[in-house]
């Protein structure tokens, strides 16, 4: 009896998922977008245009913490899910220009580079226009410089040039409760930034060095790119500041001020599209894995109090281009 309950309410799950998405194709057919069913990794969602068919526009999103161990939506992590839309962008014949919609603090330093590498590999083979939501910090700025043109709002928060590293020392604390963290190592610098000791001076200098060697990567990339002058970019803006995008745009960071539509815009004249040439998304597809494992998973009853955004979550020992106005210290 009671395996013939829990068949009957796997049944009765799968039913409600099933009418769930068809509910949701449904309201997106009414609300005049339509859905590709080209076989292809990511489906193709129209957002704008007079018509499906023809030369089109991409627009593809990079949203919040760029790292690794962010889970993806289609595949392992949000790093490979972009890489796939982006390489589904540049090898369709039929898209002549692709708009990258960046709204993120930044994140984890390899990823970072590893992005903003895969958008200048597009934008040698179709024109990417970049356009800043309301944050592209830091390594979400390093992603943005791969693109051929990069507009902001006037209030976008972008700039934050710059690498960081932390740990946390509990030294003092464990010496007061009694707690010692006997270690053996192979070299001296085996345990370095170890929680339970101070760091040397020796240490500190190659630590150090480390951040110089990762930042000087990232503001020649941005000189390099933006046409600015290296040493006068580490003397001003490039101090690791926030910036808005009105500041950016006199400072050389970014090509224009304006809003979606000018961006949207400006691709279509980059891609010689017509005024009223289509707009996609690119987008993951339906998972039923995924909606299935967000079901099976009990409701907390926990009390969370948010600092910063949820999905940050700084590794110390990592490096990271991440703009730390996002967190209350």
């Amino acid at each position: 009896m009671k395996k013939a309950l829990i068949t009957l309410t796997c049944l009765i799950v799968a039913l409600i998922l099933i009418v769930s998405l068809g509910l949701n194709l449904l309201l997106i057919a009414g609300s005049g977008a339509k859905v590709s069913s080209s076989a292809k990794n990511f489906e193709e969602l129209q957002v704008k245009g007079s018509s499906f068919s023809g030369n089109r526009v991409a627009v593809i999103d990079l949203f919040g913490v760029i790292s690794y161990g962010v889970e993806g939506q289609q595949y392992e992590s949000m790093v490979d899910d972009f890489i796939g839309m982006l390489q589904q962008a540049r090898d369709d014949n039929s898209i002549k220009a692709i708009v990258i919609r960046i709204d993120s603090p930044g994140g984890e330093v390899t990823a970072s580079d590893v992005i903003y590498h895969e958008i200048s590999k597009t934008d040698a083979i179709k024109p990417v226009v970049i356009f800043m939501e309301s944050v592209a910090a830091s390594g979400g700025y390093y992603s943005a410089v791969g693109g051929r043109y990069i507009m902001a709002n006037e209030l976008t928060i972008t700039g934050s040039i710059g690498v960081i590293l932390q740990t946390i020392n509990i030294e003092g604390l464990t010496a007061k409760i009694g707690v010692t963290n006997p270690t053996f190592k192979s070299g001296k610098m085996k345990d370095i930034l170890s929680p339970t000791r101070a760091i040397t001076d020796e240490e500190r200098l190659f630590i150090q060095a480390m951040i110089d060697e990762t930042y000087g990567k990232f503001v020649g990339i941005v000189a390099k790119e933006r046409a600015l002058d290296e040493t006068e970019l580490r003397a001003g803006v490039a101090d690791g500041r926030i910036v808005s995008g009105k500041a950016a745009l006199k400072a050389g960071l970014i090509d224009q001020t304006g809003y979606y539509e000018d961006a949207l815009n400006k691709a279509r004249e980059f891609g010689k599209l017509d005024a009223d040439a289509p707009v996609i998304r690119l987008i993951a597809r339906p998972s039923f894995s995924k909606l299935f494992r967000l079901f099976g998973q009990a409701p907390s009853r926990d009390i969370n109090i948010q600092l910063g955004p949820q999905n940050i979550k700084m590794e110390a020992g990592k490096l990271y281009f991440m703009s730390q106005h996002l967190f209350l210290h």
